[in-house]
């Protein structure tokens, strides 16, 4: 008779949150067959994955980015993570790796950042280092914080990042002072302190730096 106490840990419960439905199918098989992994249940959209969560606790998220409608994977990062000490360990599971959204699943609270492209033994590592509360991160995303890190980008305000936004769709300042419903004289203000943290003094080379330090969206 076999003793309870060499069972072994118990597996690791996962919630996949995907909006792709063959995607999250292919997703469950995959994980169906990893060793010490539990699927507990599967998400199409955030709201879905958040009301989930609260019924199932898992012990990890698997969550993607863009969810179609409604919040997106980052807001649903951050509700998740805000739960208290019942809150599960979010890892990101996505296609895309610019800084922008890097950034903002880390401040979110995901413990993770892994790309679609890994390797399945990659994505099982990753749970495991996830459910322990450990850092898991893809290789290209490692090599873009450590090197955010080693070379910071200028901190700009939620209004310069609108009005650099806007800047390089090429609008002039009056269809900017427009567009976010403040004046024209704001925006010559903003515009001017964009100026000097990116170290440029033309709206071209301030986009220009923006795009190189991957500032715009």
């Amino acid at each position: 008779m076999t003793d309870p106490a060499d069972t072994g840990p118990a597996p690791v419960r996962i919630l996949v949150c995907d909006d792709h439905v063959v995607v999250r199918a292919g997703l469950l098989a995959l994980l169906d067959s990893a060793p010490g992994i539990e699927v507990a249940g599967e998400a199409g959209t955030g709201e879905e994955a958040l009301a989930l969560a609260a019924r199932l606790a898992p012990d990890v998220v698997l969550m993607d980015l863009q969810l179609g409608e409604g919040i997106d994977g980052v807001e649903t990062t951050r509700r998740l993570t805000e739960a208290g000490g019942t809150a599960p360990h979010v890892l990101v599971l996505t296609t895309y790796d610019t800084d922008a959204d890097i950034t903002r699943a880390i401040e979110a609270g995901a413990t993770g950042y892994l790309l679609k492209a890994e390797r399945p033994e990659e994505l099982f590592a990753a749970i495991h280092a996830a459910a322990e509360g450990r850092t898991a991160l893809s290789g290209p995303v490692a090599s873009r914080v450590m090197a955010n890190m080693r070379s910071p980008r200028p901190s700009l305000t939620d209004r310069e990042r609108d009005i650099l936004a806007q800047l390089a769709t090429g609008l002039g300042n009056r269809e900017i002072a427009r567009a976010l419903f403040i004046s024209e004289a704001t925006v010559k203000t903003h515009l001017r302190r964009v100026y000097d943290k990116l170290g440029v003094d033309t709206r071209a080379g301030a986009v220009a730096v923006a795009k190189e330090r991957r500032l715009l969206p």
